[in-house]
């Protein structure tokens, strides 16, 4: 593999790269500027120079370059904190004659980068290299060595003499390269070894890459490689050099099929060390990868849809996770075990499902294995929450179709209560109750927990998906949604917050007459809700606790607010027994007939009538008027025929 070509214009996203040179006063920075730019050593030198251009055809990555000198004065420093937050990559110079200057980094510079957050690369530059004293010579590395220690942001270090033009042009074209090509997101200095982000992306490309899957490329599969990414082949003589390489430091790096996934990734680490970053980044920019080691955003297709539209996936898109699951389900048991699920995920830059809200959101068995219902429930789950996450992934485990082909849009559900039926595939149930009505152990069991008599209070959103089946033909998965009892207002704060809700569920301890009137109160507040932003939406109301003695009255209190607001009565279950009384069943019905279940208040109510009553009246004045102008017509004709008689 070959360093990239130098006639490549631009490959980059960047427009340029905005370099800030900072340092104690009288180190040389404006006259390493001006001679960088001019190739000519200044006599007089401006105390500060405005921004300076190099010419873009300087180095071979033809990225404009922006120079930015700064003020060394006290009163200045505001300015200069701002030009360093605004900064690509940092010069930091010291005087080669001033042994002072250079502690100074140590003591000031580095940690003032530091406490203003500045987060580039730096370059370490010596100025004055003709000014030193001889007797007083010793190397960079020994010198740096302790500070680049202390400093990882410390990219490169190098000494230069603007006076007797030693190595300036190589100053600003490290600092470019830290941008262009930088060394933190591939390589851990500390380790010496690549990044696990870089592992991921490069095994993505090489079997990408292993056109036939044997595990190694082959002599043309390498060829093709080359081309691809460097736009030239490969020479017979070149590629036995390359694995020459690779297997006189490790013997699994070429098999007799070709070059493996461990020498391949084995060359990469070696360019690196070797200062060739250029190849590696190269590699990844020609297979879509940004500065962050993930798939550019123009990869992955813009996902445009109302607040009360959701996204899913196609049965292109699951047809092919069916496939995946089968292929990394090694020990043929129909569960991928953690293990099997890391592999699954190994070219991706992490696997998605590590943290809230996915890692405790669908069914696992004692080994945290997934079955093919709970895999493809996360899927749902991610497709619905964050459709252009789910596709990006999908892309890094290697769907072979176009992205857009993995999605589709649902219909809104505002037309769906027209229509009086939803083909929605993944269905959002939110899930609102007080403090200890029994929503945590409804989404438990949903999810196949144990029933368990202690109380974890919820304080964040959480969610369980898991598949229920109508009938052999009709399989929901469905998304319960908890929603802390102090979450309620936050939700509702935003107008369109019910726009992604098919369904509301109420819970209640029906042994606690305080929990249910909670629990109605919450019914008025999320029905009045919906009629105000005109996103309504199909309501249950579900008795928790049935195992326990409900409270007096709780019957009749329980019948009367189900029929004012004109929803079904209370569903009675007990998670403790075990017993659902069908509810998972009932709240995919009633997602899928959106028309119906939805509650109606007093004010909602009394709106209603006065449209109907406006309503009458437009249409008795719309009538009236009729009358009158069929009336003047025939008036007219009575006229005409009167005074032709006539």
């Amino acid at each position: 593999m070959a360093k990239p070509s130098s006639g490549t214009v631009n490959p980059h996203s960047r427009t340029g790269v905005r370099i800030v040179v900072a340092g104690d006063q009288g180190t040389g920075k404006s006259s390493l500027i001006i001679t960088a730019a001019a190739d000519n050593f200044p006599v007089n030198v401006p105390p500060v120079l405005p921004p300076t251009r190099l010419p873009e055809d300087l180095y071979p990555d033809r990225v404009p370059i922006t120079i930015i000198d700064t003020s060394s004065r006290a009163e200045d420093s505001d300015k200069v904190a701002e030009e360093l937050q605004r900064a690509d990559t940092v010069v930091l110079t010291y005087a080669c004659d001033r042994p002072e200057t250079l502690e100074n980094l140590s003591i000031f510079w580095l940690p003032h980068l530091r406490k203003l957050e500045v987060k580039v690369p730096v370059i370490v530059v010596g100025c004055r290299l003709d000014l030193r004293d001889e007797n007083q010579q010793v190397s960079l590395e020994q010198v740096m060595s302790p500070i680049m220690q202390q400093f990882r942001e410390i990219e490169t270090c190098i000494e230069c003499s603007a006076c007797r033009h030693i190595q300036v042009p190589e100053v600003f074209y490290y600092a470019q390269k830290a941008v262009l090509h930088p060394t933190a997101p591939l390589f851990d200095q500390e380790s010496q070894t690549l990044k696990p982000r870089c592992v991921r992306a490069l095994k993505r490309i090489f079997i990408l890459c292993d056109h036939d899957r044997d595990g190694a490329l082959s002599d043309a599969e390498l060829n093709d490689f080359q081309v691809k990414c460097f736009n030239a082949p490969l020479q017979p003589s070149e590629i036995v050099g390359v694995k020459k390489v690779v297997q006189e430091k490790m013997s699994e790096g070429v098999n007799e099929r070709g070059l493996t996934l461990t020498g391949f990734l084995f060359l990469h680490a070696l360019f690196i060390e070797k200062g060739r970053l250029e190849t590696t980044w190269t590699v990844l920019r020609k297979f879509g990868y940004n500065d962050d080691i993930k798939l550019a955003d123009d990869l992955i297709p813009p996902v445009k849809r109302a607040p009360d539209q959701s996204v899913e996936l196609t049965n292109d898109a699951l047809d092919f996770l069916k496939a995946i699951f089968d292929a990394f389900d090694g020990d043929r048991d129909g569960m991928l075990r953690p293990r099997e699920l890391e592999e699954l995920f190994s070219t991706a830059p992490e696997s998605p499902w590590i943290g809230i809200p996915y890692e405790d959101a669908a069914e696992k068995n004692a080994f945290g294995g997934l079955s093919l219902d709970a895999f493809l429930s996360e899927w749902a789950l991610m497709t619905l929450l964050n459709p252009n996450f789910s596709v990006e992934n999908l892309i890094y485990i290697g769907y072979p179709g176009d992205p857009s082909s993995a999605i589709r849009v649902t219909r809104r559900r505002r037309l769906d209560r027209k229509k009086q039926h939803s083909d929605r595939n993944v269905l959002q149930c939110f899930v609102f109750g007080p403090r200890k009505a029994g929503k945590s152990a409804l989404l438990n069991s949903f999810i196949g927990r144990p029933y368990s008599e202690s109380y974890n209070p919820t304080n964040e959103d959480r969610y369980g998906v898991n598949v229920v089946d109508i009938s052999m033909e009709n399989k929901k998965y469905v998304v319960l949604r908890e929603i802390p009892g102090d979450g309620v207002r936050r939700l509702l704060s935003n107008k369109e917050s019910l726009a992604s809700c098919d369904i509301a569920v109420f819970v209640h301890d029906r042994s606690d007459e305080s929990s249910w009137r909670t629990s109605s109160e919450l019914l008025v507040e999320i029905a009045s809700h919906g009629e105000d932003t005109g996103f309504e939406v199909p309501c249950l109301i579900v008795a928790a606790k049935d195992d326990l003695d409900s409270f007096p009255m709780a019957i009749q209190e329980s019948t009367r607010v189900s029929q004012d607001m004109g929803v079904e009565a209370p569903i009675p279950i007990s998670v403790k027994l075990g017993d659902f009384n069908g509810l998972f069943r009932k709240i995919v019905t009633a997602a899928e007939h959106p028309h119906l279940s939805i509650p109606e208040t007093e004010a909602g109510r009394s709106r209603k009538q006065y449209h109907r009553l406006i309503n009458r009246s437009l249409m008795a004045v719309s009538v009236g008027a009729a009358v009158v102008v069929v009336g003047l017509a025939a008036y007219r004709v009575y006229s005409a025929r009167k005074n032709a008689s006539g």
